[in-house]
């Protein structure tokens, strides 16, 4: 475990350096300011309407109001289905969705399923915007293994404004095989999106954005809960981890370093679970862990630093408390899936990525009407990431990838799943291999790009289609532009 913890420390002495530029300031911390006082949220399942042909109809209403985060202090924010984020949509793989997506902002917005396969037209990109008092209902088919997948706003320039003030919310995917773990939602099966926020005096949302990163916060919000405590009554309890925040990294862990079972990377399972007392996350990585417990015990969920620069920030997330009678619960597996081992498909095709300090991928920066990668839909690549500035990270839309290396190393065994996000190291190169979904679309992109929100509302992304194998040379790398397409260039 020890060995792990030096791993963890070494990454995130990488996220920090990375994420601090050269600015000398205090570590940014809420360790013994917090009184636990509390009820952890619980986003809600939204229920959906089955339609007579089997298909599960969702309805999510993106809107404004406003919330209580400090006390007696009345915070606008934007949400979706309420005043603060949305709620938790629970499907099975082989389900048939639909998705109507109502927008009563007074601008436009668009709903990204993160994590899931599905074709680019539903995909909820730049390029599937939603305008005001408009609705968008893309439907299609779960065919996926099980994971934690999320939702989120992408619309070009905005995506990091939008996803602050509070569009965000987890989309569960089950399988059987996760009926081997904990799945009774909000007792034993509890999702954690966690973020980080700057207020003003009076309680607003504060967007300062002066950092290389844009906004880094200085308060953490768990739920949309400022101060949480959660109480549990089984002695397994299953933490679905989401980092929500635009640009703040966390290494979760526990302020008694107890070891917890890493069951699940963002896109699906492991194989077996890994044994920790730390995992780290950058935005919009997800990991689900299983946490046991004795009755009647407490123990503080923290984020860990390792000591420089101003993402040197140590913060506790949320107080668990232990009920004086637990139920017990079945061990978990000691086999969770069947995925293939990792290693470099045969014969694949090698594409390669620069990052930079700049907010370009391979020196240019995003354009809406520029197709930057053709791809063959439903193969599998090998994508190199090198990154040559600061720290990023990266996501690939519509596909699922196995992290072959960083820097020549095999990955900690934790992160050796399926994922569609990943850190990259300041200095490092990433090699991943990706398997794409299995939907040729010449005429909708889909995107690839750092989830460091701001670097990616500035330009840090790129678009590629996937399409019939064979074709690739026939396809035009523009796109016609159109009336309804956002066009930005920088954030706001």
């Amino acid at each position: 475990m020890k060995t792990y913890k030096y791993i963890f420390g070494l990454l995130l002495l990488v996220v920090v350096f990375g994420l601090s530029g050269c600015k000398d300031e205090k570590p940014v911390t809420n360790v013994g300011k917090l009184h636990f006082e509390n009820p952890l949220k619980l986003p809600q399942l939204v229920e959906p309407t089955i339609a007579s042909d089997g298909t599960k109809h969702f309805t999510l209403t993106i809107q404004t109001g406003t919330t209580e985060f400090l006390p007696g202090k009345m915070t606008d924010t934007w949400g979706i289905n309420g005043s603060y984020l949305g709620p938790t949509v629970k499907v099975s793989r082989g389900d048939h969705v639909t998705m109507d997506v109502v927008n009563k902002l007074d601008e436009p917005s668009t709903l990204h399923w993160h994590g899931m396969k599905l074709p680019a037209a539903m995909d909820g990109g730049p390029h599937q915007m939603i305008e005001a008092g408009g609705t968008w209902s893309p439907n299609w088919t779960i065919d996926q293994p099980a994971a934690t997948t999320w939702y989120h706003p992408h619309i070009h320039g905005k995506t990091a404004q939008h996803i602050y003030r509070g569009l965000a919310g987890m989309f569960l995917i089950d399988d059987e095989d996760s009926k081997k773990l904990p799945s009774d939602y909000g007792v034993n099966d509890i999702p954690l999106i966690v973020q980080d926020k700057l207020f003003t005096s009076d309680g607003q949302l504060s967007e300062k954005d002066d950092t290389t990163f844009g906004t880094l916060g200085n308060e953490i919000l768990v739920n949309g809960t400022y101060d949480p405590y959660v109480k549990v009554t089984a002695s397994q309890v299953r933490f679905r981890l989401l980092n929500a925040s635009n640009a703040r990294a966390y290494d979760f862990g526990f302020t008694d370093d107890r070891s917890f079972k890493v069951v699940a990377n963002d896109a699906g399972l492991l194989e077996k679970p890994v044994t920790l007392d730390r995992v780290m996350l950058s935005p919009g990585e997800r990991a689900e862990i299983v946490v046991t417990f004795k009755p009647g015990e407490e123990t503080i969920l923290h984020s860990y630093s390792s000591g420089s620069g101003i993402e040197n920030g140590e913060f506790d997330l949320l107080k668990v408390v232990a009920a004086s009678k637990l139920t017990e619960s079945a061990p978990i597996a000691k086999q969770l899936s069947s995925i293939p081992p990792i290693k470099a498909p045969k014969d694949a095709k090698v594409r390669q990525f620069k990052l930079t300090m700049k907010s370009e991928i391979n020196d240019k920066k995003m354009d809406m009407n520029r197709i930057d990668e053709v791809v063959p839909a439903g193969t599998k690549e090998i994508w190199e990431i090198n990154n040559f500035g600061s720290s990023h990270n990266f996501h690939i839309h519509d596909a699922a990838f196995r992290v072959l290396d960083v820097n020549g190393k095999k990955p900690p065994e934790y992160e050796r799943g399926r994922k569609d996000t990943v850190f990259i190291p300041n200095g490092a190169t990433v090699r991943l291999a990706v398997e794409f979904g299995n939907y040729p679309d010449q005429n909708h992109p889909l995107m690839y790009h750092c989830h460091l929100l701001r670097h990616e509302d500035d330009g840090m992304m790129g678009q590629f289609l996937l399409v019939e194998p064979g074709t690739e040379s026939q396809i035009s790398t523009k796109l016609p532009k159109t009336d309804t397409e956002y066009q930005h260039n920088g954030h706001h």
